[in-house]
């Protein structure tokens, strides 16, 4: 269709992008490129890259997007940040970002240009975060609109794309058992880096594999760091759990940073990729883990799903797919749960808790009205509730 234009298509969950000849040609991709670590560049019979690019292969597509017109980073923050308010959410948990975003996201903060409070993952190398964690760790920073002390990475992709670094081949790609994106030593020592300067630890982890692997790097980060510090550290996702991992995460005291829309929007096609027996042991387990003392959060992964948490909130007491079944519905948590999973769990998970999560004197004024109650409307008609407020600091933000 557009053989003389580049097009670069990137999938929504971040983990693949798809581009033409012209945009391979321009990037300098043939037969003979190879993968770089934790990537595939897929290709046909023949050996010739076909256009699709897994996880860190995208990185190659660069040359071809060099012309592109540059985005506005200031005005990209106004909307989401409008964007978030609309939905109801009052504070936001960034789930990486690096050195030069934090600056800008802190310059608008100074100037009351987002009016939705942050929490910040800094994404970066080993030796960048060496050089300046102790110069960005902010806490409650401009009247608790930013916080800085996380670092997140990511140590394997997505389901959908293969990418789920797991202990055994994809039922439906038996010679895959997906990719691991970041080395596991490298992290080990982002493990300590995060230690030494006392920040959270954020993994992204999607597979049993990598949630196998972040939980043996946090074990022996605990050990290292009194086995009765308040570390909090987090995986992000914790989508598929190998039984003998779930209650690990109780054990330990690591936080299942988790989407319960994720689990309906994949559950059409989970079992196609892992079999039966390891969709309903490991997938989307919210039940299973809380069981263990595992504090699990809630929220959307946006932009891989939209931003709007009544929706993940539905989709966390009823585990309804799109097709009109239920996917392993004895995991869903009850309405009192989830409604926790998004307010005071997701506080505790960011060392807030004193100060959001809970409707309780003294804390900050951040409040959002719906236009019916969740907790006890049917459930069907829960997806039809909309924001009517959103208060931050006692001062409106958002009105329908």
């Amino acid at each position: 269709m557009s053989p003389n234009n580049p097009v670069i298509l990137r999938h929504a969950s971040g983990h693949a992008s798809f581009a033409n000849a012209r945009a391979m040609e321009m990037a300098g991709i043939d037969r003979n490129t190879p993968d770089p670590r934790g990537g595939e560049i897929v290709r046909d019979e023949n050996g010739d890259p076909i256009g699709a690019f897994r996880e860190t292969a995208q990185g190659l597509l660069g040359p071809a997007r060099e012309n592109a017109a540059p985005a506005d980073p200031r005005r990209q923050a106004v909307l989401a940040a409008e964007e978030v308010l609309s939905k109801g959410i009052t504070s936001f948990q960034d789930a990486g970002s690096g050195f030069g975003t934090i600056d800008l996201l802190k310059d608008m903060v100074d100037n009351n240009e987002l009016g939705v409070r942050l929490w910040i993952m800094i994404r970066a190398s080993n030796d960048r975060l060496r050089e300046n964690l102790a110069d960005y760790r902010m806490i409650g920073y401009a009247n608790n609109m930013l916080t800085v002390r996380a670092i997140k990475v990511t140590i394997d992709g997505a389901l959908g794309s293969h990418g789920a670094w797991l202990l055994e081949p994809y039922n439906d790609l038996p010679t895959s058992v997906g990719l691991n994106t970041s080395p596991i030593p490298q992290l080990r020592v982002t493990a300590e880096l995060a230690a030494a300067n006392d920040y959270q630890l954020c993994v992204h982890a999607i597979g049993d594999r990598a949630n196998r692997e972040a939980l043996d790097v946090f074990e022996a980060a605990y050990g290292a760091n009194q086995s009765d510090a308040d570390m909090r550290w987090r995986v992000e996702h914790s989508q598929h759990l190998h039984p003998d991992d779930i209650p690990r995460f109780g054990q330990l005291g690591v936080i299942a940073s988790m989407e319960g829309v994720h689990a309906t929007s994949d559950g059409p096609w989970v079992e196609e990729k892992l079999g039966e027996q390891r969709a309903r042991e490991g997938a989307y387990v919210w039940q299973s883990l809380m069981r263990t003392g595992a504090v699990v959060t809630n929220g959307t992964d946006a932009p891989v799903e939209d931003v709007d948490p009544i929706a993940s909130y539905y989709a966390t007491v009823s585990r309804m797919t799109n097709q009109g079944w239920k996917f392993y519905p004895q995991q869903a948590m009850s309405r009192i749960e989830a409604l926790e999973s998004y307010t005071i769990n997701g506080a505790y998970a960011a060392f807030e808790e004193d100060l959001k999560g809970t409707l309780t004197p003294g804390k900050l004024a951040d409040i959002t009205v719906l236009s019916k109650d969740i907790l006890t409307v049917p459930e069907e008609e829960i997806p039809t509730a909309e924001v009517v407020y959103t208060i931050v600091g006692g001062e409106i933000k958002y009105r329908r």
